[in-house]
């Protein structure tokens, strides 16, 4: 009996330990993943929330979107109310509870944008009707400084005190304002853009207006009909650059308005000056910067057919090149020096449009990868060439409205001679 009782002791024991010792395991691994998948669902539920932030603040802070933001920091923080004012103090949004607790903050919520720093207020510190059943603990007004300035105030109402209610505002302040910061960059950015297309019409040639409107007038009574024409392509002309609004334009809108430039030139240039287009029609519906072609087309016409003897012939190419879209302007002209051509790059004078405003606009909207190409040698013409992406984030044709407004006109003749009009059907019509 000893014996057995022994064998049983040496052999049973230590299997009842490792028994128990696996199910102890057992307990503590899961419990050690439990909250680790909480952990990790909170912070996919964190990312998910903020990742719908920028979409609404690109456009800026007003009452609607602070709604939006507040809604989701309240969701996101798990706390009593989240407030949103904008620079000056004005509550634009309170989401959650304790909203009778905003006017006793107010005097606060001053010193927070005056002196540019977070400040903390326990609820003890506030008068109260409500003070056995008000969850509130802490407020924390934290200022959104863009630029040296306040743009906006994060008031985060805690319903405990210490410090991390504290750090969860921080972060969330610097993430908002974060993206206020992006917001007020991309204002920048569309005033930029509206200055450089002021510029653009700025460089428009007083000489093109005088010739154009004197070759008009030299037809009157000679070519009454084609005068009209003339008349009413000038007309469409000026009325598309000078427009007030709009920065992006489709490629169709852009190349009929260059054909109504280069149906003026011929009229002027006469047999000087040829004109072939080819366009592909599954590029037109590309969005590209308003003006951007136009600069181009007219520096071939001044700078390379005016100035050969016998003229020349400019073309325009727009043919699909996978997800982006090529286009090029080349003429046949007086070419110039390649050293030359920093020189060109850089000019801003009005007698010569310089490459570089359209070079810099490209990479602006596009991307420094997408840059012109430049292909030149004395008496060999120029060809310059771009590459479009076909679809691009926030990129859209604003001025797609330009076609409605022009009032429809009788069916116009084709204006004789070798030049030809905006092909609308052959992918490679000339």
């Amino acid at each position: 009996m000893d014996a057995v009782s022994g064998l049983l002791t040496t052999q049973v024991i230590p299997w009842g330990v490792a028994g128990v010792l696996t199910v102890v395991c057992i307990v503590l691994l899961v419990r050690s993943r439990k909250p680790s998948g909480a952990v990790d669902d909170a912070v996919l539920e964190a990312v998910y929330l903020m990742s719908k932030a920028p979409l609404e603040l690109r456009e800026g802070l007003d009452q609607a979107v602070a709604d939006k933001v507040a809604s989701r920091l309240l969701l996101l923080l798990k706390c009593i109310a989240v407030g949103i004012t904008d620079g000056e103090g004005t509550l634009l949004s309170w989401d959650g509870e304790a909203n009778d607790h905003y006017v006793d903050l107010v005097d606060t919520i001053g010193t927070a944008i005056r002196r540019h720093r977070r400040e903390v207020v326990s609820h003890d510190k506030m008068p109260c009707n409500h003070r056995g059943t008000c969850r509130m603990r802490t407020a924390v007004i934290v200022p959104l400084i863009v630029e040296g300035k306040t743009d906006a105030v994060l008031i985060v109402v805690g319903r405990t005190r210490g410090k991390r209610i504290v750090q969860m505002a921080d972060a969330v302040a610097r993430f908002v304002g974060t993206q206020l910061e992006a917001a007020r960059l991309e204002e920048t950015k569309n005033q930029l853009h509206q200055a450089e297309i002021k510029a653009l019409r700025a460089q428009i040639s007083p000489h093109f207006v005088y010739n154009a409107l004197n070759t008009i007038s030299s037809l009157i009574r000679t070519d009454p009909e084609e005068a009209r024409e003339l008349l009413q392509d000038f007309a469409d002309f000026t009325r598309y650059c000078f427009r007030t609004d709009g920065v992006f334009t489709t490629l169709s809108d852009e190349l009929r308005n260059i054909d109504r430039y280069l149906t003026i030139e011929s009229a002027r240039y006469g047999g000087r000056l040829n004109v072939r287009l080819k366009i592909a029609p599954e590029v037109q519906s590309v969005v590209v910067p308003f003006l951007l072609i136009q600069p181009l087309v007219e520096n071939a016409v001044k700078h390379g057919i005016s100035r050969k003897p016998g003229g020349g012939t400019v073309t325009v190419t727009a043919q699909d090149y996978g997800t982006e879209a090529e286009i090029s302007v080349e003429d046949d002209g007086v070419g110039m020096d390649p050293a030359l051509l920093d020189g060109m790059r850089d000019s801003t004078s009005s007698a010569h449009i310089g490459l570089t405003g359209i070079n810099r606009r490209m990479s602006q909207v596009f991307g420094n990868k997408y840059s012109l190409m430049v292909e030149t040698a004395p008496g060999a013409g120029m060809k310059v060439t771009m590459r479009v992406p076909k679809f691009v984030r926030g990129v859209r044709p604003d001025m797609l409205k330009f076609a409605t407004d022009v009032p429809e006109q009788p069916e116009r003749r084709a204006l004789a001679g070798p030049r030809s009009g905006l092909p609308t059907g052959a992918p490679n019509a000339s």
